[in-house]
Order: C-alpha cells, then sequence, then structure tokens
C-alpha cells in the first residue's frame, strides 16, 4: 500500500516517520524544497524525545526509503496515483490543500485527515465519499528544527488515534496497513472503528484531542510559556481549567459526551505529566515562526459552536481573539530590549 503524506512539516515529518519506520511505503510532498532535497538525499533525522522516569533521552534514526515532491504533479508524474493520502497541512489550508492534492488521487485513494481542530471531516466530505474518509489526530509534540530532521515529543499513553468516517472495505483496509505501521515504527497508535456513541468511535477521541490542543496550545501562546510554566500558577491552572470545562460542555451538546472533572484529572495530568518542558505548537507558531495559527478550528471553533447551542465560553471567545490579534500584528510587537539594541 502507498502513502502519500500531504503537509510534511514538523507534524506532518513526525506522522512520516513512525510510518516508514514501521515498513510504509510513503512518499513526502511539501512546498519546504530545502526539506524535501535532504530528505531524499541523505534520508530523515528522526529524533524522539522521550521522558522516562523524570528525565529526557533522546534516541535518534536515520530513516531512509522517502520519495519526496514539492508539488502533487511532480509526484504523480514520478508515482501515478496512492492509495492514501493523509493531510497535514493547518487546517485553514485543507480545502486548498484537498484540490491541489488531486494529481495523485485516484478513483480508490482514501483521503485520510489527522490534522488537529474541528471540521475538517466536512472538508473532507465536500470532495470525497465518506466511504474513502479517515479522520484521527496525535497525541504528540513536534518540531522541525532543520532540514530533514523532525523531533518527535510523545506523551504519556495513547499516541494516535484513527478511524474511518464509516466502515468500508477501503477505509478498513488503510486503518489496518495504518495500525500495523505506526506500532510496529514505536508509535502507540489504535484503530477506533466503534459505531457513533460508542466509546471507540473516532469522534471521542477527535474532541479529546480537540480539548488537548484548545487548552495547552493556545493558553501557554497566549502566556508565552511552557506547558508545565503555566500548570504550576494558580492563574495559568484556572485558565486550563476554564477551556476544558466549556470544550466538554459544548462536545456533550454535541453528542460526544465527555466529564471535564475526569478529563483534568487523566487526559490533562498525562499531558502536564509527560510534556511540561515544551513548547505546544500554536505557542512555536506565535513566539517562534509569526505564522497563522489554528485557533479559527480549535477555541474559535468551540465558541462558535458555543454560541449556536445556546453554551457560554467566555474562555474560549477571549482567548481567541487575543490571538487573532497577535497573529495580526506580528510585525508591531514591542520586544523589548531586542528592538531597543538592534535598531
Amino acid at each position: 500500500m502507498k502513502f502519500a503524506m500531504y503537509g510534511s512539516g514538523a507534524a506532518g515529518s513526525v506522522f512520516a516517520s513512525y510510518l516508514r519506520k514501521g515498513g510504509a511505503d510513503i512518499i513526502l510532498i511539501d512546498r519546504y524544497e530545502a526539506h524535501m532535497k535532504k530528505v531524499a538525499e541523505e534520508g530523515m533525522h528522526f529524533t524522539i524525545h522521550q521522558e522516562e522516569n523524570g528525565e529526557y533521552h533522546d534516541y535518534d534514526y536515520q530513516l531512509t526509503g522517502f520519495r519526496t515532491y514539492t508539488s502533487a504533479e511532480a509526484a504523480a508524474e514520478a508515482e501515478g496515483k496512492v492509495d492514501c493520502i493523509i493531510y497535514m497541512t493547518k487546517a485553514t489550508q485543507l480545502p486548498q490543500a484537498i484540490q491541489d492534492s488531486l494529481p495523485v488521487v485516484g478513483d480508490n485513494t482514501v483521503a485520510c485527515s489527522l490534522i488537529n481542530g474541528l471540521g475538517n471531516d466536512d472538508n473532507l466530505f465536500k470532495v470525497f465519499p465518506k466511504e474513502r474518509c479517515v479522520i484521527g489526530s496525535g497525541v504528540l509534540g513536534t518540531r522541525l528544527p532543520e532540514p530533514g530532521h523532525c523531533i518527535s515529543t510523545p506523551a504519556g499513553g495513547v499516541q494516535m488515534n484513527f478511524g474511518g468516517a464509516v466502515r468500508s472495505e477501503l477505509n478498513d483496509a488503510v486503518c489496518a496497513e495504518m495500525l500495523k505501521c505506526y506500532r510496529d515504527g514505536g508509535c502507540d497508535a489504535y484503530w477506533r472503528d466503534g459505531e457513533p456513541g460508542t466509546d471507540n468511535n473516532i469522534y471521542k477521541f477527535i474532541w479529546k484531542k480537540v480539548c488537548v490542543n484548545a487548552t495547552v496550545n493556545t493558553v501557554c501562546a497566549v502566556l508565552r510559556l511552557k506547558i508545565g510554566q503555566v500548570e504550576a500558577n494558580p492563574f495559568g491552572q484556572w485558565l486550563f481549567h476554564g477551556v476544558i470545562r466549556e470544550t466538554c460542555a459544548v462536545a456533550t451538546a454535541k453528542g460526544v459526551p465527555m466529564d471535564a472533572d475526569e478529563f483534568i484529572a487523566h487526559d490533562h495530568q498525562d499531558i502536564v505529566t509527560n510534556i511540561a518542558d515544551y513548547y505546544p505548537s500554536m505557542c512555536q507558531d506565535a513566539l517562534f515562526n509569526k505564522r497563522q495559527t489554528e485557533i479559527d478550528v480549535l477555541n474559535g471553533k468551540i465558541a462558535e459552536y458555543g454560541e449556536e447551542l445556546g453554551i457560554p465560553t467566555p474562555c474560549c471567545t477571549v482567548l481567541t481573539q487575543i490571538v487573532r490579534c497577535i497573529q495580526d500584528n506580528y510585525e508591531n510587537q514591542y520586544l523589548g530590549d531586542y528592538l531597543f539594541y538592534n535598531k
């Protein structure tokens, strides 16, 4: 089975590396030419930054066998159609990414979104039948410090969840292959194939990941702090818990029951315990890379759903507006002494 990772930045490279490490036949498609060139020539330097007994250890692998392309047209010319295309762009880029990827998409190609946030399934359904759609997300910290080198910082417990939007022969075949390759590659992955309303339905896990990201990504981005630093402060912890309670209330109203107290005690605590020394992806986007964030498909979407359902979401609403203002004003932000001494 041939996979394509469409969008091979930090998260896409990490997700692809676990698959490749587990034996997958996979191509990478990304406009980052220097990264694609280095991976094609030297392989992917894949680092797993793993917490063990309170200390972090790095495990390094040099993964070869990737074929890389900077466009779907170039990939299609060399590879033809793929069996599964995995989208790992920003959520806001997904509609255009789907259109741009069509040269490698055939009549039986399964489309898979492992992108954080809400509404990605709806974007897939506009182009693909549900019988050819897989959705999911990973619970992994990811970084791309330089071309050809990606870093995974796994949280404790489950690291990847995915499942078909509906059960079908094509979706099941892709999920089975992904499960094998991810687990063989060292990623604690799970195929969620249950019916809606059951404990093993993928939408339950989509909402759990949204709750994690809307909490730590957004609050850390606004406060400019690592996860553990926020959690150690009573005001920061109050913000974390406020987002969790709002998200759980909205998810429950949308048909995915979630208990906020249970989430705080278990899921949130796992994140704090295992990746405390980490700036989440939105924090990296806002502080270091000055990029468009995923706020609109995280807290922004939660606030939007809350308004539709009559559920108050004051934390999500205010945090959304702050992040939107930040990302609209990267060039205007005060940089303190750095700005003064580097005029």
